[in-house]
């Protein structure tokens, strides 16, 4: 009865504006959710994307670095060879062998690179793929 004299005063229509009003935000309210939803679930994705990314990032340069180290070191060791030459024939067998060691070496330094590269963009690629193939079905579903 409080309820009914306290809108005593309100014009007659009130009630029908007033379920209109509470289902208008209840309608609303479940899309809310939903892109709030999502919205959390495309973050967390894209973390999980770029800290793989990062990590992957990481393993290729410490990869180039131990290359660098590598091709550092055998330079130095050729040019200590270089000090004991005696003669010019011993210089050009000394050299062609460097040379084809260092062309076999950079052929699977450049082979290690590349399957590392795709790899870390295989792995990078992973979550985001997931994510898209999920949302898709959730949306068609």
């Amino acid at each position: 009865m409080t309820e009914t004299m306290s809108h005593a005063f309100a014009p007659p229509n009130y009630e029908t504006f007033r379920e209109t009003a509470e289902t208008a935000v209840a309608q609303a309210k479940n899309p809310c959710e939903k892109a709030k939803v999502a919205s959390e679930q495309a973050t967390d994705l894209l973390k999980e994307t770029y800290a793989t990314a990062a990590k992957g990032a990481t393993d290729y340069n410490l990869k180039i670095i131990d290359f660098a180290r590598t091709n550092a070191n055998s330079a130095f060791d050729y040019a200590q060879e270089l000090m004991g030459v005696r003669h010019p024939s011993e210089l050009v067998v000394l050299s062609s062998a460097h040379a084809q060691r260092r062309f076999e070496t950079m052929l699977a330094q450049t082979k290690e690179l590349t399957e590392l590269a795709q790899k870390v963009t295989t792995e990078s690629t992973a979550p985001l793929k997931a994510g898209i193939t999920k949302a898709l079905k959730t949306k068609v579903a």
